[in-house]
């Protein structure tokens, strides 16, 4: 069972990630998704999620509003675009999955992938 990320990568600053997360060896239709980052030096942080059933979403006060999270349940996939990104925004990207209660306490997903970094020059 794992999670495989992937699409990171060098980008200028004000450009668009779009990163993708695919799920194998079990469905991951039934349990909330999430991106989390950690930047060099600081701790992984919360960066979005999406429910289940792809119905409800919720972003980092620092991503939202130039961030989307969807999912398809039939490929077993997650995906995170963002735009006019910064150089903050420079980090390994991870994606999540979990039957979670908090979709913001990384503690609670159960399933990680191994991260895909990006780096953004300004």
């Amino acid at each position: 069972v794992q999670l495989q990320a992937s699409g990171g990568g060098p980008v200028q600053a004000g450009g668009t990630l779009g990163l993708t997360c695919v799920g194998s060896g079990r469905s991951f239709a039934w349990y909330a998704m999430g991106w989390f980052r950690q930047a060099p030096g600081k701790e992984r942080e919360f960066v979005g999620s999406v429910s289940w059933d792809g119905g409800i979403t919720d972003y980092a006060e620092s991503v939202e509003g130039r961030s989307t999270i969807s999912r398809n349940e039939a490929k077993n996939e997650l995906y995170l675009r963002m735009d006019r990104l910064q150089p903050e925004d420079t980090a390994v990207y991870y994606c999540a999955a979990g039957a979670v209660a908090d979709v913001r306490n990384s503690g609670e997903y159960q399933y990680w992938g191994q991260g895909t970094l990006v780096t953004v020059s300004s």
